[in-house]
């Protein structure tokens, strides 16, 4: 299955959690039906990126990277890769990428979407990323390292959080969200697939 197919597949069958979700599903669904490379960088002025953002096992911290361009606190992510098998495969990949972390968990359900403009991605102009965001987990001791794509790779607690994006502290809120309710609902075998970093 090409990437393309696999992100249709992807996206088609999961279950958005409000209309806005929805809304934005509808939206990437209909940029991959209208766009052959649609998952491409240089597919302008709209792609899927694909990204995640990681909770220590207990909810109360995160994980973040002081982006060197955007000048931000966010989640890793980034542009898909040809070679990429999905999107949750992209999103894995910049995850060790950008943050070095070896050992965590995986959630290769979507845990949300997010169109944002970005003005550093290309020479055209304005680029929309039509992000599929991620969940994964690590114990806050897990080693990581800052890449060079990053000023900083630092763990935040969730109530003391940097100034970011308006975005990032809603993901984040889902986030610890899902997390906390994994906790106090888990049962063997449950519903998502997770898979641990190899």
């Amino acid at each position: 299955m090409t990437l393309h197919a696999s992100a249709v597949a992807t996206l088609s069958g999961w279950v958005a959690p409000t209309p806005a979700q929805a809304a934005l599903r509808d939206r990437y669904l209909a940029h991959l039906a209208a766009h052959p490379d649609g998952l491409a960088k240089a597919c302008f002025p709209d792609h899927l990126t694909a990204g995640a953002i990681v909770v220590s096992p207990d909810g109360g911290a995160v994980l973040l990277n002081h982006h060197r361009k955007a000048d931000a606190w966010l989640a890793f992510g980034g542009h898909l890769e040809p070679d990429d098998a999905s999107l949750a495969r992209g999103a894995r990949r910049e995850l060790v990428e950008e943050s070095g972390l070896m050992s965590f968990d995986f959630d290769e359900e979507p845990l949300s979407l997010d169109e944002h403009a970005v003005e550093f991605c290309s020479d055209r102009g304005t680029v929309h990323h039509l992000d599929v965001r991620f969940l994964a987990t690590a114990e806050p001791d897990a080693g990581h390292a800052t890449s060079e794509e990053s000023l900083d790779v630092r763990w935040w607690p969730v109530d003391a959080l940097p100034a970011t994006f308006d975005d990032m502290y809603v993901l984040i809120e889902v986030a610890v969200a899902r997390v906390r309710e994994a906790q106090s609902s888990s049962t063997p075998g449950g519903g998502s697939s997770r898979a641990a970093a190899e």
